[in-house]
């Protein structure tokens, strides 16, 4: 292991069996809800949970302390707890390999959680991707019930608290709040108005806690190890440590935990193994598409709510889409935007009708078709969505748009000025060649055109028919003499 890495999330994740309880406890699993119930009130935990200056990891960075302390002093009862397992970014895999690598870590925190506001029963919403993690996430109730961990009297208290796993049926916005709420009821995945907010009333109308499954698993090594102790880990506002999973063009994609403020650089180029192909890093994507692109000169930003918000990031759920040089930003934004779009509930009129105009916008544009006015109305109405839009998914859906214009504008000028893709991606742009004093006449793209656009004999320059050509770059890839060009 890295020394850069600072394994508290994924404390167990390859160590131990999840499948085993037994395995869990002898890593000190439960040792935590024992000590909460048997040695501290429940005033104390939430107490220890605040000084920590622990904040929720699933994407607005807030503290989760001071949202408990809502919840317990809400009227109303009873109070739930949520474990938001819903992750449905791009390049996101973290929650995923904590479900399924470390159910009992979960469990446990929900416990604590439940046992530090009051609540009698919890629920953890699984996306439909994840058969595995509810799988283990159920072996993982189970055995905890039977061991006296959930159910009645927990441990020989008088504190009971169970959860129940509910499968989602898709929707990736069912992981904004509300709409999760919606779905666990039985109803529409669907937003609502806030306020008033979950901790005042949620669930079936009573005050309720929603983290995400990165929260949840910190909770029993805060209880551990103390709120002093985790507080030391990180940056003045950004305690703790956190856990991305790093994707894209990287040589060693996977899951990392790193504390907060070490450089992005370091997760990229140290952890991650850096570009592949040793190319030229271009940009990162953070949070999925609902994040930010941010080029190279925030490499040696450190990793912390504040500084990602500013350059127009976001932490988010952690995952990390790493972009080298052969990257288009505006296919980038064209991209996610396509996913925000299709994943739209439809419910408000500004993500509905904002996205579907961005995408047919972007796609205008990647298809030489795009205008300088097109970009001016890019921004009106990305600012409309992120000030009206009903939930989170509209709201941010706007980000990578906003981000790429930022900081690759001349990107979109050189789409919409010279109809040109500098990184030669949006095919449309495209226009391939044969070099007649390199081409050897071997035919292989020509076996390869699926169009009948390239003619020509064997041991001969071929040709390529631009009217006939769909510029699907297959005749590129199977050229081995490098005599297929390709230009825009």
């Amino acid at each position: 292991m890295s020394k850069i890495e600072f394994p508290l999330v994924t404390r167990n994740l390859g160590a131990i069996d999840p499948e085993s309880l037994e395995a869990y406890a002898a890593a000190g699993g439960y040792a935590s809800l024992k000590r909460a119930l048997t040695e501290m009130t429940s005033e104390a935990v939430l107490e220890a949970v605040d000084k920590s200056g622990l904040r929720g990891r699933g994407g607005g960075g807030f503290p989760t302390g001071r949202k408990w302390r809502f919840c317990r002093e809400a009227p109303g009862e009873p109070k739930f707890i949520i474990c938001n397992g819903s992750e449905g970014d791009p390049g996101a895999f973290l929650d995923r390999t904590v479900m399924e690598g470390d159910p009992h870590a979960i469990v446990e925190g929900m416990a604590i959680g439940a046992y530090a506001i009051g609540a009698g029963q919890g629920f953890i919403y699984v996306g439909h991707e994840y058969p595995l993690a509810a799988t283990r996430l159920r072996q993982a109730i189970t055995a905890a019930r039977e061991q006296g961990f959930l159910g009645e009297k927990i441990l020989g208290t008088p504190f009971g608290f169970d959860i129940q796993v509910r499968r989602g049926a898709g929707a990736y916005v069912c992981g904004e709040e509300t709409a999760l709420i919606n779905f666990i009821q039985g109803n529409i995945g669907e937003p609502r108005n806030r306020p008033p907010y979950p901790p005042q009333k949620g669930l079936w109308g009573q005050p309720t806690i929603i983290n995400n499954v990165e929260t949840w698993a910190n909770v029993p090594v805060i209880i551990a190890k103390g709120a002093e102790w985790f507080a030391g880990i990180g940056t003045e506002n950004s305690k703790g440590t956190k856990v991305f999973s790093v994707a894209g063009r990287v040589k060693k994609p996977g899951i990392v935990e790193v504390p907060m403020g070490t450089p992005l650089r370091q997760v990229i180029f140290d952890l991650g193994g850096g570009i592949k192909k040793d190319r030229e890093f271009k940009a990162v994507l953070t949070s999925g598409p609902g994040g930010g692109v941010l080029p190279k000169q925030f490499l040696d930003m450190p990793v912390e709510f504040e500084s990602f918000q500013a350059a127009g990031g976001n932490l988010g759920s952690g995952s990390m889409v790493v972009m080298d040089e052969g990257c288009c930003m505006v296919d980038v934004a064209r991209y996610f935007l396509e996913f925000s779009h299709d994943e739209s509930c439809g419910k408000c009129t500004p993500c509905r009708e904002g996205t579907k105009q961005l995408l047919e916008i972007l796609n205008q544009i990647t298809k030489g078709n795009g205008t300088e006015e097109d970009l001016t109305l890019m921004e009106e109405l990305c600012a409309t969505m992120a000030a009206a839009s009903l939930c989170g998914l509209g709201q941010s859906a706007v980000n990578p748009v906003l981000s790429t214009l930022k900081y690759f504008r001349e990107e979109y000028e050189a789409h919409v000025r010279e109809k040109k893709c500098p990184a030669l991606v949006c095919r449309p742009l495209l226009k391939y060649t044969v070099d007649p004093e390199t081409c050897t006449g071997c035919l292989a793209c020509l076996r390869e055109c699926q169009v009948g656009a390239i003619t020509g004999d064997v041991e001969e320059p071929q040709e390529i028919d631009q009217e006939l050509c769909v510029k699907c770059g297959m005749c590129h890839a199977v050229c081995k003499f490098d005599a297929v060009k390709v230009e825009s």
